[in-house]
């Protein structure tokens, strides 16, 4: 494994370790261990060190006191409580955000929402989840509360490895591009509280699924995770490929699909 320079070594180190996570390279339940991780990317205990207080800030780690730093397990439940808080912090969004969105904020939510269209219609999953998050968090950054930014993204940090069960629950990128359009269409009509009864539908969908898997059938799903999905009409169910930027870019966590 290529060793890192000293420029950004703090940075470059957790962003790596944070997209192998997310790649499922490094899957949950995994341990941690500061020496061997040191010499495989070549740099001091430190920078690893620090790189997995950050990742346990954010969730995608636990770090015990005789264990030491494991790859936080994705369970049913933690996956339902996430969706849970997000409906609250988007549906809150929503409404802050609409009253005071201005035409060319509202005008900027085509933009994801075509790239969606473009995406799905090229089984372009990648691209459809950073359509999917940029569309989400537009609203966020439109209510103009920076504490509700930064807990909505701390949460979709540690949602990020949810991705691949999401998609399953999601089901068709027909029915999320037009329950997206929905949302817009309420938003530019000035109807916050519409727009935010939308948001909550919309997020209801997979939770509706989720809530209807026992922890067995969740953990066998979650399981195939790191494998591409292919499309199954018949299911309803949409493709979905995690795929993620070099190791040396900085991991941008993608939010499940909603």
């Amino acid at each position: 494994m290529a060793s890192f320079d000293n420029q950004t070594l703090k940075e470059r180190v957790y962003a790596h370790l944070k997209q192998e996570i997310l790649d499922n390279r490094i899957a949950p339940g995994a341990l941690l261990q500061e020496v061997p991780l040191a010499e495989s990317l070549g740099v001091s205990r430190g920078p690893i060190r620090e790189a997995l207080s950050s990742l346990a800030a954010e969730g995608l780690v636990t770090i015990t006191p005789r264990r030491g730093a494991v790859v936080t397990e994705l369970t049913k439940h933690g996956f339902l409580e996430a969706y849970q808080v997000r409906e609250v912090l988007e549906a809150l969004a929503v409404r802050l955000a609409v009253p005071r969105m201005s035409d060319e904020e509202l005008d900027a939510l085509e933009g994801p929402l075509d790239e969606m269209l473009r995406c799905s219609a090229s089984q372009d999953d990648s691209g459809f989840f950073e359509a999917n998050s940029a569309f989400h968090e537009a609203f966020v950054v439109a209510s103009r509360n920076a504490k509700l930014l930064e807990v909505y993204r701390r949460l979709i940090g540690q949602m990020a490895p949810y991705r691949r069960p999401s998609a399953l629950l999601r089901g068709s990128l027909d029915r999320s591009i037009a329950e997206h359009r929905g949302i817009m269409d309420a938003a530019r009509a000035r109807e916050g509280d519409r727009a935010a009864e939308l948001v909550i539908d919309h997020i209801r969908v997979p939770q509706r699924r989720l809530e209807a898997l026992s922890e067995e059938e969740f953990a066998q799903e979650n399981r195939m995770r790191s494998q591409p999905l292919v499309p199954r009409p018949a299911e309803d169910r949409e493709s979905a490929h995690d795929s993620l930027s070099s190791a040396d870019a900085s991991a941008h966590a993608r939010g499940p699909v909603a």
